[in-house]
């Protein structure tokens, strides 16, 4: 019913992850109705990040340059790592304000049923930072997810046989503020028991 040209719209928005057939007709029909002007900004702007964005040489991190923002800044403890598994986890960690130290980007978590073994991932550079530049802790923050917890266990095993004068730590996890205990999960609630602190 529609032409060519809409239809690959709709496909290519429909490829993005969370986008169904009925939002990426929605946004295919707002970019037509949009001043060419502002369609095309979004063209460009889609354009410029995958010409100019890339890779941290150092933490994986996404970066325009050889070394993201974060490892170039001279206030940030290098002393201290946090390993997260995407570079979009690094946000919503910066947005506390607790953490001052730098990243380790993996690009992703150990699941051997989908293929992705240690190799697949920067492991490898992690073991590298940590043993040839002072680190003295490295904070896991994978997600609480089964992966997740594989990839922590297996960097937590490989960090204290390769540096064992490194402290290996992971983010506490329990019950999100603001929640009730009727609806927390008996995994959640078993772990806010264990991690908890003294008042």
């Amino acid at each position: 019913m529609l032409s060519p040209p809409v239809n690959r719209l709709i496909t290519e928005f429909g490829r993005l992850p969370g986008i169904g057939q009925r939002t990426a007709q929605r946004l295919a029909f707002h970019v037509l109705k949009t001043p060419p002007d502002e369609a095309l900004a979004l063209a460009d702007a889609i354009r410029e990040v995958k010409e100019t964005v890339g890779l941290c040489e150092t933490c994986f991190n996404l970066s325009v340059g050889p070394e993201c923002r974060i490892c170039q800044d001279a206030r940030r403890d290098a002393e201290l790592i946090c390993v997260v598994e995407e570079a979009g986890d690094v946000i919503p960690i910066e947005r506390t304000n607790e953490f001052r130290g730098r990243y380790h980007v993996l690009g992703g978590a150990l699941s051997p049923i989908d293929g992705v073994d240690p190799e697949d991932l920067h492991i490898t550079e992690l073991v590298g930072r940590v043993e040839g530049n002072g680190v003295r802790e490295v904070v896991v923050a994978t997600n609480a997810t089964t992966t997740g917890e594989a990839t922590a266990l297996y960097l937590a095993d490989l960090l204290r046989e390769r540096a064992p004068r490194v402290t290996v730590t992971r983010l506490a996890s329990g019950l999100p503020v603001g929640s009730d205990l009727e609806y927390a999960d008996e995994v959640t609630l078993g772990r806010a028991f264990r991690a908890r602190t003294q008042l």
